[in-house]
This record gives C-alpha cells, sequence and structure tokens, in this order.
C-alpha cells in the first residue's frame, strides 16, 4: 500500500503519470473495451511486460476494470471503470493540445478515431423536461 499523499492531485498523477498509461487510457477511451491483445497490438511499441503492470497499476487505482472470461483460450477484457470515463473530457483536451501543437494524426489512423460522444454520455440518465 502507498503512503496517502498530501494533495489529492498529488495522488491522481501519480496514478496516471507513468510511460504509457495515458495513452492507454486514451485508447480504451476511444476504442471501448478491448480484449488485451487487441489492446496490445492498438498501443504499438509496448512490451507485454509492460501493458501487464500498466493494466494492473490502473485496475487498483480503480480506473479500470478487468473481466475474465474462462474459456479456452481465457478471454481477457479490460475497460475504462466509472471513475475512468471521467477522465475523458481531460483526455480530450490534451488530444486538442496535441493536435493544436503537432497537427492532426493521419487521416486513415483507427486508433484516433473520436467518439462521438464521451463514454460518460451512456451512463447518463436523460434529463427531465419540465
Amino acid at each position: 500500500m502507498t503512503e496517502p499523499k498530501c494533495c489529492p492531485l498529488e495522488t491522481l498523477l501519480d496514478q496516471i503519470s507513468g510511460q504509457w498509461t495515458l495513452y492507454i487510457l486514451w485508447i480504451l477511451s476511444t476504442q471501448g473495451d478491448l480484449r488485451f491483445g487487441m489492446l496490445r497490438r492498438s498501443v504499438d511499441g509496448i512490451s507485454t511486460k509492460v501493458l501487464t503492470e500498466r493494466l494492473r497499476s490502473l485496475e487498483a487505482a480503480g480506473l479500470v476494470f478487468r473481466h475474465y472470461e474462462p474459456t479456452i483460450p481465457p478471454q481477457v477484457t479490460y475497460g475504462l471503470s466509472d471513475r475512468g470515463k471521467e477522465l475523458f473530457e481531460v483526455l480530450d483536451r490534451l488530444y486538442n493540445l496535441a493536435v493544436r501543437w503537432y497537427g492532426e494524426p493521419p487521416v486513415n489512423d483507427p486508433l484516433m478515431e473520436r467518439p462521438e460522444k464521451s463514454p460518460l454520455d451512456s451512463n447518463r440518465k436523460p434529463e427531465q423536461v419540465i
């Protein structure tokens, strides 16, 4: 167990810092739930070991969920938890900043397809009209 941080921001930054972590969160926020193999292929250049470590860390922080299906071969799916979905707007702003600073991603890059709506929208209840 890690020691409590003096500031909530420090705790959050500790959870999402680290090589690949924000990119993994971005992929899951834009692509939805993914099986481990597809997630590994989506994060070009990451090793299986590092991806496993990052996913375990994100799961421990409550930002990612892991669904295990005991089939042959086993199916393991990862996705954003409700808490992880709250990061979408921050990730979207970082994406917009990256585009402004470094230009648009390639047109045919499926990893950079942006969802038409926030992942939070699927959990929101319709507002009542009075």
